[in-house]
This record gives structure tokens, sequence and C-alpha cells, in this order.
């Protein structure tokens, strides 16, 4: 049985879990969220757990048992606490800043970048060359991270670019000149 798949969700206090069929919907203190799940998948919501079982042992079951226990866990796990990215921006020049709800990026591009975050992304810039951002569903706060990096992805000789906080860039040794 999968290891992940087979532990118990903990339903933490605060946060109320509903199912109708195989949607299922996690309301907590920062919000709601709603996903619909497999029906070869079983959920079984007791009064503080939350169980997932599948019908065989055929690879194609397995993988979605721990894909839904995972799913489940963030979807409680978001609506508690929350999920955060930190992005650091890295070169002369290079900064952020905040519009409204627009992110503005100035990162070496011949005019400003302006990227409207999803629905219910928070975007906060402690600092011109930080970028935080936060949100309750951890698929759509990884996905808007990911677009931010985009825009100017870390090179491997300076390092310049916007990577994640704790993110290492592996860098590469210049030219040396060598013989004529």
């Amino acid at each position: 049985m999968s290891r992940i798949g087979r532990k118990a969700i903990t339903i933490p206090g605060g946060v109320e879990v509903k199912q109708e069929g195989q949607v299922v919907t996690v309301k907590g203190p920062k919000g709601t969220l709603t996903r619909e799940f497999r029906p070869e998948i079983g959920i079984q919501v007791e009064e503080n757990t939350i169980s997932v079982t599948r019908p065989n042992d055929e690879p194609f079951y397995r993988s979605l048992h721990g894909l839904t226990r995972t799913l489940l866990a963030n979807m409680v796990e978001g609506v508690s606490n929350g999920f955060s990215k930190n992005l650091d921006l890295v070169g002369v020049g290079y900064r952020a800043a905040l519009s409204g709800k627009k992110l503005v990026l100035t990162v070496g591009k011949s005019h400003p970048v302006e990227m409207e975050p999803y629905e219910g992304i928070e975007i906060e810039v402690p600092a011109p060359n930080k970028v935080i951002i936060k949100g309750i569903d951890k698929e759509q706060v990884g996905n808007f991270a990911a677009d931010v990096r985009k825009q100017r992805e870390p090179e491997p000789y300076k390092g310049k670019g916007i990577k994640y906080e704790k993110e290492v860039i592996r860098r590469k040794e210049g030219k040396t000149g060598g013989k004529k």
C-alpha cells in the first residue's frame, strides 16, 4: 500500500470539510477550496480525519492514491496556514515594485514587465529585490512564482536573474583567454 496514501489527514480546529460524492470542499480561516477527485478513489471524512482508499494495487490506482491524499492535505494546510514562495532578484538594477495589485519588474528588458496576480494570490515586496507570493492554493502559488521567475531566469555565469530564495545556482567558469 502507498506509504503516503495510507496516512490519515488530521483536520485542525477551525477547518470544516464537506464531501458531496467526489467533490470535496475545505473551509477554513483563510478561505475555501473546492476540488473534484477521480471516482475510482474512495474518500472518507470522519470527525477530525480524512482517509483515502483505492480499489486495487494496479499502478494507476497506486499513483492516484498518493496524489489524492497529497492534494487533500494541501487543501487543509492551505485554508489553515496558507502557502508562500519567496523570490530574490539578483543583478544590478533589477528591482520589483507594486503598482496597485500588479507586480512591476525591472529586470534588464527594454520595458518594465507588469504582471497581474492570479485570483486569490497576494504579492508583497518588502524590499526592491525581494518578492513574496502568498495564497491558499499551493498549485496557484507555485505557478505564479514560476511565471515571475520565467521573466528572467538566473544565468550560470554571474547568477543574475530571478531565483527562489533557497535555490542554488550552479555557476560556470568564464573564458580564460588562452594562447593566440
